[in-house]
């Protein structure tokens, strides 16, 4: 079972017989295309998924995981505190950057995937937080 809040995830993976797909309602922002607000926030408190996959604009040693929107960056802490495991997909240039809205903590990551090595001060931090880092 897939469960997202985005648009264009539920759009590729409708069509496989294979996925069971539920999708989180909202309003649709228009930048990510993804569900966002309190009805958002809530359908994502009430699930415990095995696994979220959360996208971030930023990773920062001491500023963690955030994102420039307030609204989506409530749905991606709701998903963070509901899993079981956190998987975190963000290319190196999101590695070190900040941005307005902290989501989530590095200790409340499990893997980090992305393209490049972290600097050192962020793979100190990482490293320090128990999060596994899967260069891809």
């Amino acid at each position: 079972m897939v469960i997202t809040h985005a648009i264009p995830i539920a759009g590729r993976l409708s069509g496989n017989p294979h996925i069971a797909l539920q999708i989180l309602g909202g309003r649709v922002r228009g930048l990510t295309q993804a569900a966002v607000g309190q009805s958002t926030v809530e359908a994502a408190s009430r699930l415990r998924p095995d696994i979220a996959f959360v996208g971030a604009n930023g990773i920062h040693a001491t500023f963690g995981l955030s994102t420039p929107d307030p609204e989506e960056a409530a749905v991606k802490a709701a998903f963070v505190t509901s899993a079981r495991r956190v998987v975190v997909l963000a290319d190196s240039s999101k590695l070190d950057a900040e941005t307005l809205v902290q989501f989530a903590a590095l200790k409340d990551v499990d893997t980090v995937i992305t393209d490049h090595e972290p600097s050192e001060e962020l793979s100190a931090a990482l490293a320090e937080a128990g999060v596994d880092v899967v260069i891809a």
